[in-house]
C-alpha cells in the first residue's frame, strides 16, 4: 500500500521519516525534498509544505480597482486560488499522491494547520479522489510524540476549517473594500503623482494601530507639572537612613517644611518588616513567550515566534502556538526535568528532582495544545548546529523556555518588604526597602528578580536626628510609547488576532509605514496618526479594537458548532457595509487629512 505523509515544513517531514522508518532516502519532486522509507511493510513518502497552499481572492472584473465600486465586494463570493509561491509544492503533491491509498495529514496542530491540511486534501483529491485521509496531531517533534500520533490518527476538524476560511474571506472582503476606497480617495485628494502607494486598511491591522496611536496621543497631550519633595538624611540608633516626604505642589510649602525639620529630632512612628512572596510564573503560552522575548531579550515578537517554531521543528521544544497555561495531567513533568539534567541547567534540574514539585497553574486551556515546554536537553552548540546563523537568538529563546519551565515547578521567592516612617515636627518622612530571604524560582529565572535595597532595621519609638535636609524639584513624566510587550497584552485583552497572527498584525503596520519599533517601543508615523485620527472623526468603529473582538467571538462559535459560517459571514459583512456607507459622506475630509500627512512619506 502506498502511503503519503504531508507535514507543514521540510524539517518535520524529515523527522517523521527518521522516527517511523529509521532510515530513509531523500529525493526531489519539482524541487521539493521528499523522503522515502518503509514502515509496517509498506512504502511511505513524507513531504513538507511551506504554509498555506491557497488563499481567497476576487476574480474577473472584481480584481480591477477602477472598474469595480469597492462596495460591490461585500456582495461578492471570494474564491479559493492557489498562491503563486506554492506552485512547486502543489505540483509535488499531485505527483506524489497519484498512487497513494492513504494520506496522513500531519500539519501543525492548530487552526491554521487544520486549514492547510484541508487545502492539501483538496489538492490531492484532484488527482486521486479515491485516497483515504487521516489527521495526525502532535505537540513535539520527538520520536515518542510522533509514534503516538501515528498510532492514534484522527479525522480532520471541518468546523475549525470553516472558521479559518470564514475569517480569511472576511478579512479579504473588509480589507479590500476599505483599502480600495481609502487609496483611490486619497489619490484624488493628494493630486497627481503625490500618492502612488496604498492606504491600507485591515480589520486587525488598523485596530492594532489605533492602540499605538492612542498612547502616542496621550503622550503628546501630556502637560508636565512640577512638584517638590523634602529629602533628608537621618540617624537612628547610630545608623543612617535616607527618607523623603510626600510631594508638595508648591515650592514654598516644601521649603517651609524643610526648614521646620532642619537640625531637629523626632522619632520612628512606623517600622514594618513584613515577609512577602513572589509566585513563579504560570506555564508559558504563545503571547507571553512573545511578550517576554520582546521585553527581556530584545527580540521582536515576530522573530521570537519564528525562532520558537524552528526549535519545535528541530525537536527541542513543544509546539509554540498555544493559548494554554495549564499543564495537562498526562504530561510527565518529572521525566522532562530529568531530561534537562543533561543540559546546562542540569544543576537546577537535579535539585528540583530531589524536591517536591508543585507546578503553577494559569486559567486558560484551549483544549488543543499544552503550554510551551522543553522536550530535549540542549546546549548552545546543539542549537548552533540545528539553527545555524540564527543560533544566538535561538539559544536565547530556548534558554527562556527552559528557565520558564523550571521556574513553574519551583518554590516562590521570599523577601522582606521594609517600610519606616519617621516623624519630625509635623512632617512624616518615609524610607522603603527590600531584602531577599529565599531566592526560590529567581535562582533559575533571573528575568523577574527584584534587586535588594535594604534599609536598617529599627524599632518604633526610636529617636531620630536629622543631619541633612534639602528640597528636590521634580517633574511628572509623560507615559512612554507602548512597548511591544504592552501592545501584545492589549491585543490579547481585546481579542485582536490569534496566538498565531498577533505579531503579524504588528509587522504589517511596520511594513506599511504606519509605525516603527524604536528600542522596543511602538512609535506611530505621521501617516499612521493621520489615518487613525481621521477614522476616529469619521468612522470610529473601523478603528475600535472591540469591534474585532466581537467578530472573533462570532468566528469561535463556528468551530464550536453553534453558528453557521454563512450566517457569520453575512452578519459581519452587513456590519461593515454599514460602516462603509457611514464613511462615504465624510470621506473627503478624511482623504484630505491623510493626503496632508503624505509630505515626506508615502503609503506602501
Amino acid at each position: 500500500m502506498g502511503v503519503l505523509v504531508v507535514s507543514e515544513k521540510d524539517s518535520v517531514a524529515a523527522a517523521i521519516a527518521k522516527y517511523l522508518g529509521r532510515s530513509y532516502r531523500r529525493f526531489r519532486a519539482f524541487g521539493v525534498p521528499v523522503y522515502r522509507f518503509r514502515h509496517g511493510g509498506d512504502e511511505w513518502l513524507s513531504v513538507g509544505l511551506r504554509g498555506h497552499l491557497m488563499d481567497f481572492d476576487f476574480g474577473g472584473e472584481l480584481a480591477s480597482w477602477h472598474r469595480t465600486e469597492p462596495e460591490r465586494l461585500f456582495d461578492a463570493q471570494p474564491v479559493l486560488v492557489y498562491r503563486p509561491e506554492s506552485t512547486r509544492h502543489v505540483l509535488a503533491l499531485r505527483s506524489l499522491a497519484k498512487s497513494a491509498e492513504l494520506v496522513y495529514l500531519a500539519l501543525d496542530a492548530d487552526s491554521e494547520g487544520e486549514a492547510i491540511a484541508y487545502e492539501a486534501m483538496m489538492t490531492i483529491m484532484t488527482v486521486n479522489p479515491r485516497a483515504r485521509f487521516l489527521r495526525v496531531r502532535f505537540n513535539a517533534v520527538t520520536r515518542d510524540d510522533i509514534l503516538e500520533a501515528f498510532g492514534r490518527p484522527q479525522q480532520l476538524d471541518l468546523r475549525t476549517v470553516e472558521k479559518v476560511f470564514t475569517r480569511m474571506m472576511l478579512d479579504l472582503t473588509i480589507g479590500a473594500a476599505f483599502t480600495r476606497l481609502l487609496t483611490l480617495s486619497v489619490r484624488r485628494a493628494a493630486g497627481r503623482g503625490k500618492a502612488n502607494g496604498i492606504v491600507s486598511y485591515g480589520p486587525c491591522q488598523t485596530p492594532v494601530l489605533s492602540l499605538v496611536v492612542r498612547r502616542a496621543l496621550e503622550r503628546e497631550s501630556f502637560v508636565p507639572r512640577k512638584y517638590y519633595v523634602v529629602s533628608a538624611l537621618v540617624v537612628v540608633d547610630g545608623r543612617k537612613l535616607a527618607v523623603r516626604s510626600e510631594r508638595f505642589e508648591r515650592r514654598e510649602d516644601a521649603v517651609a517644611a524643610a526648614s521646620s525639620v532642619k537640625g531637629s529630632t523626632g522619632r520612628v512612628v512606623e517600622a514594618s518588616f513584613v515577609e512577602a512572596r513572589k509566585s513563579p510564573p504560570v506555564p508559558l503560552e504563545t503571547v507571553e513567550l512573545e511578550r517576554r522575548a520582546s521585553r527581556w531579550l530584545g527580540i521582536r515578537s515576530r522573530e521570537a515566534l519564528a525562532l520558537a517554531e524552528e526549535l519545535y521543528r528541530r525537536g527541542l521544544i513543544s509546539y509554540p502556538r498555544t493559548e494554554t497555561n495549564i499543564y495537562p495531567q498526562t504530561l510527565n513533568l518529572r521525566r522532562l526535568v530529568a531530561e534537562l539534567t543533561r543540559s546546562p541547567f542540569g544543576w537546577y534540574a537535579e535539585r528540583l528532582l530531589a524536591s517536591r514539585m508543585s507546578p503553577t497553574r494559569g486559567r486558560s486551556d484551549d483544549g488543543a495544545h499544552p503550554p510551551i515546554y522543553p522536550v530535549r536537553a540542549a546546549g548552545q552548540s546543539d542549537v548552533a548546529k540545528a539553527l545555524g546563523r540564527h543560533a544566538r537568538k535561538a539559544w536565547k529563546i530556548y534558554e527562556l523556555v527552559v528557565r520558564h519551565f523550571l521556574a513553574t515547578l519551583s518554590p516562590p521567592a521570599v523577601y522582606e518588604k521594609q517600610r519606616v516612617v519617621v516623624r519630625v515636627g509635623g512632617l512624616d518622612l518615609v524610607a522603603e526597602g527590600r531584602r531577599t530571604i529565599s531566592e526560590g524560582y529567581w535562582e533559575i529565572y533571573p528575568y523577574e528578580r527584584i534587586e535588594d535595597s535594604p534599609i536598617p532595621r529599627v524599632e518604633v519609638g526610636a529617636t531620630v536626628r536629622v543631619v541633612n535636609v534639602e528640597v528636590e524639584e521634580r517633574e511628572t513624566k509623560p507615559p512612554d510609547y507602548l512597548s511591544e510587550a504592552e501592545l501584545l497584552a492589549l491585543m490579547k485583552r481585546h481579542g485582536i488576532g490569534t496566538d498565531a497572527t498577533m505579531q503579524e498584525h504588528i509587522h504589517t503596520n511596520v511594513r506599511r509605514g504606519y509605525m516603527s519599533i524604536v528600542r522596543g517601543r511602538c512609535v506611530p508615523s505621521p501617516l499612521g496618526k493621520a489615518l487613525i485620527l481621521g477614522l476616529n472623526d469619521t468612522a470610529p468603529h473601523l478603528a475600535d479594537p472591540d469591534v474585532r473582538s466581537r467578530m472573533e467571538d462570532m468566528l469561535a462559535q463556528i468551530s464550536r458548532g453553534r453558528a453557521d459560517p454563512r450566517d457569520v459571514l453575512d452578519a459581519v459583512k452587513n456590519e461593515f457595509r454599514g460602516y462603509y456607507r457611514s464613511l462615504l459622506g465624510r470621506l473627503p475630509a478624511l482623504s484630505r487629512s491623510i493626503a496632508e500627512s503624505l509630505d515626506g512619506e508615502s503609503p506602501r
